[in-house]
């Protein structure tokens, strides 16, 4: 495809080593041509691909230096893109870099929508849909096994397993199209049947074992949201500083002085946990904690994950008893803080009112407790260890979306089989299904979808 020439800030905003300005199209070499200069006086048209070259932005019309660069050249087809790409790396000013942009801009280039670079490396075809999706998973990634899930997908692991059920699928529909062209043979039917089940069932049973993925694959991808909930100072906000490593949380002796939700993001065992401290849960007559109580009670709802925090230095309340009513159905850990001071509380009601759910005895003051506390955590959601090695993992919500829908689409050729429905009606569910897993990796896919999931990149990736 022949686009125009696009560039953009690729790196973040702000104070650095280096800052680099991105240019894609097949005018890129050209426009930066007309802003640089290199003491040898070569032109960037003539050096070889892929190669770095050292010199001086300068302004055309005054003439003016603005920038000492190093400027990278890389021609078609051997890019990100498939287009011609120069990278200008400047120094990491906000000022420096931005006169470079400007520059590139009036000779020639046009500012670069949000994800564009992606988008024309999926539009050419060196990628497809997965695989840009997992750009940028990459950049969001909050764990090293997140990162490695995405670095998978971008590899083409799930797109190669796609385009395999595909072609399963599509190599069926053609046996049968022959078998229905020449039915001269008694056992042909029969013969069609059987194999259309066999295949049917082998691709159910691999959408089945990507969808099995899904819960571990969403967690990686986007991170439990885990609420700390629990009666004012029984050790929240000290729980919420012992899970990130540093003071997040004002900590004081005085009950209610978290008045408000606290987030952060924290890697449990590579696990990533959007870790939400909320105001102590209990009737109040101060306007401002009330506040904070209704937004913890609120986030309580949206939970994955809850962390029920008790005090082993006080008796069981009833406060406590209606908060470990109010998990019931959830996925919850108790933990009994304050071990470091003389029991009072009733372990074995709490073990009685809390079931199978996890119990751990912690005390936060002395950092006892929580490597048992991040074991519950990991075992609860991943049996103790989140697999990864050849595993290939769905995380993206369109895919598993995509996916739940392919597999009711072979179920109901299968239930058609099963109810001796003719088999061209029968084709149109396994031809759905490949239609429908074709739209994970782009083959089959509106330009407004395609729109719509650039859109959410930053700008210049």
């Amino acid at each position: 495809m022949d686009f125009d020439t696009i560039a953009a800030i690729s790196t973040p905003m702000g104070e650095g080593a280096i800052a680099i300005v991105r240019l894609s199209g097949n005018e890129a070499i050209n426009i930066v041509d007309k802003v640089f200069k290199s003491p040898s006086q070569k032109k960037l048209r003539d050096v070889p691909t892929h190669t770095i070259h050292y010199g001086n932005i300068i302004d055309p019309e005054s003439g003016q230096v603005v920038e000492e660069v190093m400027v990278s050249v890389m021609r078609a087809p051997k890019t990100f893109t498939r287009e011609d790409v120069v990278e200008i790396n400047c120094h990491g000013g906000l000022v420096t870099v931005n006169r470079v942009l400007q520059l590139v801009l009036t000779n020639g280039a046009r500012l670069a929508e949000p994800g564009e670079f992606t988008k024309r490396a999926f539009l050419n075809g060196r990628i497809d849909l997965s695989q840009a999706e997992a750009v940028m998973d990459l950049i969001r990634a909050k764990t090293d096994r997140a990162m490695n899930m995405a670095l998978g997908q971008m590899e083409g692991r799930l797109s190669k397993l796609i385009k395999r059920l595909r072609q399963e699928i599509l190599e069926t529909l053609a046996h049968v199209e022959v078998n229905i062209d020449y039915p001269e043979y008694d056992d042909v039917e029969e013969m069609t049947h059987q194999m259309l089940v066999e295949k049917a069932q082998y691709v159910r049973k691999e959408i089945e074992k990507l969808l099995q993925t899904s819960q571990q694959g969403k967690i990686l991808r986007e991170g439990l949201s885990t609420v700390i909930i629990g009666r004012p100072n029984v050790g929240k906000s000290s729980l919420l500083n012992s899970l990130v490593h540093e003071n997040k949380a004002i900590v004081t002796d005085i009950p209610g002085t978290t008045r408000d939700v606290i987030e952060e993001y924290v890697n449990v065992r590579g696990v990533p946990l959007r870790l939400v401290d909320t105001a102590g849960i209990r009737e109040t007559e101060d306007i401002v904690e009330r506040i904070g109580v209704e937004r913890s009670r609120q986030v309580l709802k949206e939970a994955d994950l809850i962390l029920l925090v008790l005090n082993y230095n006080e008796q069981l309340s009833k406060e406590d008893e209606q908060l470990l009513e109010a998990v019931k159905g959830m996925d919850y850990i108790v933990i009994v803080n304050k071990t470091d001071l003389p029991q009072k509380i009733n372990l074995e009601q709490v073990k009685k009112l809390a079931k199978d759910r996890p119990i751990i005895t912690t005390s936060l003051k002395e950092e006892k407790g929580i490597d048992d506390l991040e074991e519950a955590i990991s075992s609860l959601f991943f049996e103790g260890n989140v697999q990864s090695g050849d595993l290939t993992y769905v995380s993206n919500t369109r895919h598993i979306s995509l996916l739940t829908q392919a597999k009711k689409a072979i179920e109901d050729a299968l239930d058609g089989i099963k109810q001796g429905v003719p088999i061209d009606i029968v084709q149109i569910d396994l031809t759905r299904s490949w239609e429908l897993l074709g739209e994970i990796i782009g083959d089959a896919v509106h330009e407004s979808l395609i729109d719509q999931l650039f859109s959410q990149f930053c700008l210049g990736k």
